[in-house]
């Protein structure tokens, strides 16, 4: 910490921290901080003393990258506790005084991370607030605005799934399925002869053909993949309205078209990064959330199935070394698929 010239304190001090924090999408990141910094008194004009301050605020992180270097700028608010009590030459000259005020920073600093979970943070920024003081340090004012300068080196530890944003890719071409037709009813067995002989034939009414009952040619409609990122906000569940839009053109209109599709499988898919059991939460949930709001649009439950498949069937391969273009090569993965499970057969 650079103390303010007005404190006439030491002006090299060590100061210790912590901040906990959530990378909110690809550029912005929000981390609730605590810091405690003091300095000795050494103007030459008190015999000795010490300055103390302590701040609790937000700030808000914009960052210019996501790879493994991440330069930010940082603007904050907060609270501010100042304390100081210089000793006076003379017995009747001490200042001293504390105060709680709010307190405002800005600065710029950077990110280096060595793993996905393990990095370290620097950042230089300036800190304002308000200090009391008797006893003449501000001349014939108590209090008065002052801002320390503070340099920060700090090491991360990340406990949440990395972020994995993407621009929106247009629809694959859906393809359709054609489920296997069903067997053919075997004809009714015919009536056995009366083995006793009567004096006239008795002529027994030949019984109706039952209809032969056959599967669907092709599945009433094709399946339909849509990337998540259309869907929904990163690391949400919650369906965005251009992602409502496509699955009430896409699907809810068609499953009321086709009363004969009896089950739609609604399958959620997560891409390989970040933790597997978190992959496997987010892509269940999404699967619901899609299933909930076709039936706020009026398909009836029973013929809606979800579920979440995690990371366990991705759409690509990638091996790229860079995280910008790793996070764009998976991009297919991540995806939610809607598709015919089952199909009432048709009678001919």
């Amino acid at each position: 910490m650079h103390t303010d010239s007005n404190l006439q304190a030491d002006d090299n001090n060590f100061n210790y921290g912590v901040s906990v924090g959530k990378e909110i999408d690809e550029n912005w990141d929000v981390q609730l901080g605590y810091t405690h910094a003091q300095a000795s008194e050494e103007s030459g004009n008190y015999s000795g003393g010490r300055y103390r301050q302590n701040l609790l605020g937000v700030d808000a992180l914009y960052f210019f990258s996501r790879d493994k270097f991440r330069p930010f700028v940082l603007a904050g608010l907060g609270v501010a506790h100042n304390s100081l009590h210089y000793s006076g030459i003379a017995p009747t000259a001490n200042s001293s005084g504390s105060q709680y005020s709010w307190m405002g920073n800005v600065g710029a600093g950077a990110q280096y991370m060595f793993t996905e979970s393990l990095g370290m943070q620097a950042d230089i920024r300036q800190v304002y607030s308000k200090v009391n003081a008797g006893g003449g340090l501000f001349g014939s004012d108590s209090n008065n605005n002052v801002g320390n300068t503070y340099l920060n080196l700090g090491v991360i530890f990340k406990f949440g799934e990395p972020v994995h944003t993407a621009a929106a890719e247009p629809m694959k071409k859906i393809v359709s399925q054609k489920p296997a037709p069903l067997p053919a009813l075997q004809p009714m067995p015919k009536p056995k002869p009366n083995p006793e002989p009567e004096p006239m034939a008795k002529v027994e009414p030949k019984p109706e053909p039952l209809p032969e009952i056959v599967g669907p040619d092709e599945a009433a409609f094709p399946k339909v993949s849509v990337q998540a990122e259309v869907l929904f906000d990163f690391d949400k569940a919650n369906i965005k309205p251009e992602g409502k839009k496509i699955l009430e053109e896409q699907v809810v209109e068609k499953m009321k078209a086709n009363s004969q599709v009896e089950l739609l499988l609604i399958t959620g898919h997560a891409d390989r990064l970040g933790r597997e059991k978190f992959n496997q939460n987010l892509s269940e949930q999404r699967a619901q959330s899609v299933k909930n709001y076709l039936i706020e649009q009026g398909i009836e439950n029973s013929r809606l199935h979800a579920v979440g498949k995690g990371e366990t069937e991705p759409a690509v391969e990638c091996h790229d070394s860079k995280r910008s273009k790793l996070i764009q090569c998976l991009q297919p993965s991540r995806r939610v698929v809607l598709e015919i499970e089952a199909q009432r057969a048709t009678a001919k």
